[in-house]
């Protein structure tokens, strides 16, 4: 596939003090599994739909969830903000949900939960 992505040798050595230490048995090639995780986020797959060139999907899936739970995304991503400055931007995210039709019936049955803790009038 050619329209698979890949992280430069830059942009791994600006995340690479971030990974934690491996203990005992070397790790799997960083570039490749952090590529497949980024693919397959980017897009909207399942695991088992990463393509074969980031090897195996659960070597994929196994290094997401156990540096998710170390944090080890959070601080690649602080990481990187805090060197970026100051943005001259500010985006705001778009999403919505949407509620069920029998949802705008609870406050008129007062089971909507008042949640500005603000003082009721009289």
């Amino acid at each position: 596939m050619s329209n698979l992505f890949w992280l430069s040798a830059a942009q791994m050595r600006r995340i690479e003090p971030c990974f934690p230490v491996s203990h005992g048995v070397p790790r799997v090639d960083d570039r490749r599994v952090i590529s497949g995780i980024i693919f397959v986020i980017r897009n909207g797959l399942r695991w088992r739909d990463a393509p074969k060139d980031y090897g195996p999907h659960k070597t994929i899936y196994n290094r997401f969830v156990r540096w998710s739970r170390l944090g080890v995304f959070n601080r690649i991503f602080a990481e990187l903000a805090a060197k970026g400055g100051r943005s001259e931007r500010l985006m705001i995210d778009a999403t919505h949900l949407k509620a069920h039709r029998t949802a705008a019936s609870l406050l008129k049955k007062g089971l909507f939960p008042d949640v500005s803790g603000a003082p009721r009038a009289a």
